[in-house]
């Protein structure tokens, strides 16, 4: 099986595929001092950016392969110039595998000049001397695979880097945060700029570990891309590059009816905003048509705010099925501003029973909170899509049970649950019951505000009514919310996401159109 060069650009590698990654490319004949050689000189580049020539340099070298980075960084450096002080965690007699053998290469000459600190217990005072007057810290202690608190010296000398506000250069990953989960263990080194190699790993995009990479750059170091046909990851980076193939990009024969209906099911008077906002990001997503179905009281309130939305008055359960029996109807949503509570219950039950597409949000996941089981039951009788869209809040109420970090209880939730899962937050994560996930990187903190959240669920059920799977629709919908945000900047409100869609959305087609030339 081909893996797909979009998903191939995209992968995410957890730590134990990265180094399968590295074994495999070994085994094919690369030797693994040559790949070390090729990262290390690759971090040398890195440092060369930002730290003048001829700069003071401090690089810290822990006991494994990202201390072998190191040295050979150290190396290059120190030839082309630079004041380079090294301290390693461990005696390099007691290294191993290819550090041994990137140390080596240091040159007894280049030792000299540098001066080695390989004294653990005393290595602080010498080097909060150094720390004072250096340009730049390359931190090449610990990578993506650490599995272990930091603690003792070396938390402290963690403390002291944080603390000196020198620039840090981090190497593959800053020491002490999980290349895994993006969660800080026991401590960790801020950087402004992270190098790593061949593809990115969860932890660079998952929070807190994002906020220290600073700018994260993937360097080339020989891997082939056909590793990834062996090792089959199934996490990603949540870019155009990953779902562009599903992109609903209508042709010159399309018309409205061909691009789907999706219905939004809105709530009484008091609460109407909500679905007004999902509704017209439904339209803006691309939707043929769209139907906000309101219950009688609230129909008025409706008509004053809609123009290219339609209007449905939807009184009761059995009006929602009479309704559901036009099967052009293929994409619906029911939450945002819908109510809590047993009629609730029943719509869905109603709306999942339609055996349509369907986006379950806010209200709707409220109403289950005491019942769970009840609702994966639904969802996995359905044989049509079903996103869930919980915030975290949300979400602990539905999985009070699932615990780990955001990546692990996303993954868990959609496959016990039957259900794509969007996790929302700045670093949302979107899951499927199959075992892929992606990551998302784009969302802007201002779209932290009410009724952010009523519009991506508007945008997923405009994409779903256009046919896109649902794993892609959940993908592309948190990727143009964010690209919204961006968008329409500082000081938005959920009002100004619809409108800016369209950049976003031009961003894409853009994209696609390259691609099919």
């Amino acid at each position: 099986m081909t893996f797909e060069t979009g998903k191939s650009e995209a992968a995410l590698l957890s730590p134990e595929e990265m180094g399968r990654a590295d074994k495999l490319t070994i085994e094919s004949g690369v030797p693994g001092i040559v790949l070390m050689e090729r990262a290390g000189q690759a971090v040398a580049r890195a440092a060369g950016v930002l730290a003048a020539p001829g700069g003071k340099v401090l690089v810290l070298c822990g006991p494994g392969n990202n201390g072998g980075d190191g040295f050979i960084a150290a190396r290059c450096l120190a030839s082309a110039g630079y004041a380079v002080r090294i301290f390693v965690l461990k005696d390099p007699s007691e290294l191993k595998g290819d550090a041994v053998e990137a140390f080596k290469r240091l040159g007894p000459d280049v030792c000299d000049r540098c001066g080695i600190a390989v004294d653990v217990d005393d290595i602080a005072s010498d080097f909060v001397a150094h720390l004072k007057s250096t340009d730049l810290v390359i931190d090449a202690l610990f990578g993506a695979g650490l599995d272990r608190r930091l603690s003792g010296v070396v938390l402290q000398l963690v403390e002291l880097v944080n603390r000196s506000c020198v620039p840090v250069l981090a190497v593959d990953l800053p020491s002490g945060v999980s290349g895994a989960s993006g969660l800080i263990l026991g401590g960790a080194i801020k950087s402004c700029a992270t190098i790593t190699f061949f593809r990115a790993k969860p932890g660079h995009l998952l929070l807190p570990g994002r906020e220290l990479c600073g700018e994260t750059r993937v360097a080339d170091i020989g891997i082939l891309a056909e590793t990834l046909e062996e090792i089959a990851p199934d996490t990603f980076h949540n870019s155009p590059e990953l779902w562009l193939g599903s992109w609903p990009c209508p042709g010159m024969s399309a018309h409205k009816y061909s691009r789907g209906h999706a219905v939004v099911f809105g709530g009484p008077i008091s609460s109407t905003g909500a679905a007004r906002l999902s509704a017209g990001a439904a339209l803006r997503a691309g939707a043929g048509l769209v139907t906000l179905a309101s219950p009688p009281d609230a129909m008025m309130v409706n008509a004053c705010h809609l123009t290219a939305v339609m209007l449905r008055k939807v009184s009761d359960t059995s009006s929602v099925s009479g309704f559901l029996a036009d099967e052009r109807l293929n994409a619906l949503l029911i939450g945002p501003g819908f109510g809590v509570g047993a009629t609730t219950r029943m719509v869905v039950g109603a709306l999942l029973a339609a055996n349509r597409a369907t986006v379950l949000d806010a209200d709707a996941l409220t109403s289950f909170s005491e019942d769970p089981d009840t609702l994966f039951g639904l969802i996995k009788a359905s044989p049509a899509p079903v996103l869930l869209t919980p915030h975290e809040g949300e979400f602990s109420r539905l999985f009070p049970d699932i615990a780990g970090d955001k990546l692990q209880r996303a993954r868990f939730a959609a496959e016990r649950s039957g259900a794509i899962l969007i996790l929302k937050g700045p670093d949302s994560v979107i899951a499927a019951p199959d075992g892929r996930a992606a990551i998302n990187r784009n969302a802007p903190p201002w779209l932290a505000t009410a009724g952010s959240g009523d519009v991506l669920a508007g945008i997923a059920v405009g994409l779903l009514a256009q046919g896109v799977p649902g794993f892609e629709a959940g993908c592309q919908a948190v990727w143009l919310h964010g690209e919204a945000g961006q968008e329409a900047g500082p000081g938005l409100t959920a009002e100004d996401l619809a409108p800016a869609l369209k950049t976003a959305i031009r961003a894409v087609v853009d994209k696609s159109s390259v691609g099919r030339r």
